[in-house]
């Protein structure tokens, strides 16, 4: 018998979880060469519960250890029309080799496979162990991002790009048509997740769009402005220059900070201007698919929060 089981996530867990995603990312990150990429303390994890608990309340779980009740490791999903997303999955340094994270993986398969429906993630390229993970579960990379942070002047970006004259607010109005788009784009739709940006509860987020005139909706970009995850993404785009509008009107949400977006390392011109405006790469990413996948006819825009794939 595991010296742990795997149960659902509850209100009680809140604040282990927190302290350990904190402490599992950091340990990775530090062990590797790298800085830690959590700073605050592990109350600026607490995000995670946050944001996955609002979003889909129950669909979170845990390996807890049997003879401590501490524990071991966690993770979140995401059960959508099209596809479940793996949310952030995390084992304690303590607890590397017990098999927590496999049955955690195990776990949400087995989900997703009742709901016969593909699971998708976004993985670390840098991250060997987890990527070998996936892989050995069946999961194929079908797409590689580039992680591109920049340091937003004061004053912001400068002159505005061509096409950020169509880049507008979200509003609850265009969820269908935000639908719409994502489905032709990426083959999935997530109503409540822009529900859930353009409401903003949390006061963490924000939401434009591409409307072309005409055309109607050709894009979308959710933003998270919190301190532990300022992250530009989840996102779609037809082509290339509305992405890169959309991106600049976000990034210049941000003055003084310094936003992270992943971009399509195939979106050559895009990783361009990425570059022109001061941009650097700081990660990998792999879009990671378990089951049925349809290559993305746009640009596609993955986050960790929500989580995406």
């Amino acid at each position: 018998m595991a010296e742990f089981e795997i149960r659902t996530m509850c209100a009680e867990d809140r604040w282990e979880v927190a302290e350990m995603i904190y402490t599992a990312f950091n340990h990775w990150y530090l062990t590797h060469g790298q800085p830690a990429i959590f700073q605050g303390g592990p109350a600026a994890t607490d995000i995670f519960y946050e944001v996955y608990e609002t979003l889909d309340p129950g669909c979170g779980i845990v390996a807890e250890n049997r003879n401590t009740s501490r524990l071991m490791g966690s993770c979140f999903y995401h059960p959508r029309p099209h596809h479940v997303s793996l949310g952030i999955m995390n084992v304690h340094p303590n607890h590397f080799g017990t098999g927590a994270g496999k049955a955690l993986l195990e776990h949400i398969i087995a989900i997703a496979r009742g709901r016969k429906q593909p699971l998708r993630l976004t993985q670390s390229a840098l991250n060997l162990d987890s990527f070998s993970l996936y892989n050995k579960a069946g999961f194929v990379p079908r797409y590689a991002y580039q992680d591109m942070f920049l340091a937003v002047p004061e004053a912001g970006l400068g002159e505005p790009l061509n096409g950020h004259s169509h880049v507008r607010p979200a509003n609850l109005d265009d969820v269908s048509a935000i639908a719409e788009l994502e489905m032709t784009v990426s083959h999935i739709t997530r109503e409540q997740d822009y529900r859930y940006a353009i409401e903003n509860q949390h006061g963490h987020w924000r939401m434009c769009v591409y409307e072309s005139d005409g055309r109607g909706i050709d894009g979308f970009l959710i933003s998270c402005g919190h301190p532990a995850m300022n992250i530009i993404g989840p996102g779609v785009a037809r082509t290339e220059d509305q992405a890169a509008a959309m991106i600049w009107n976000e990034l210049n949400a941000y003055p003084g900070r310094s936003p992270v977006v992943l971009i399509p390392v195939q979106c050559a011109a895009l990783v361009r201007t990425l570059y022109a405006w001061g941009a650097r790469n700081c990660e990998l990413h792999f879009c990671q698919v378990l089951g049925e996948f349809h290559p993305f006819e746009g640009v596609n825009l993955p986050s960790f929060l929500p989580e995406t794939g």
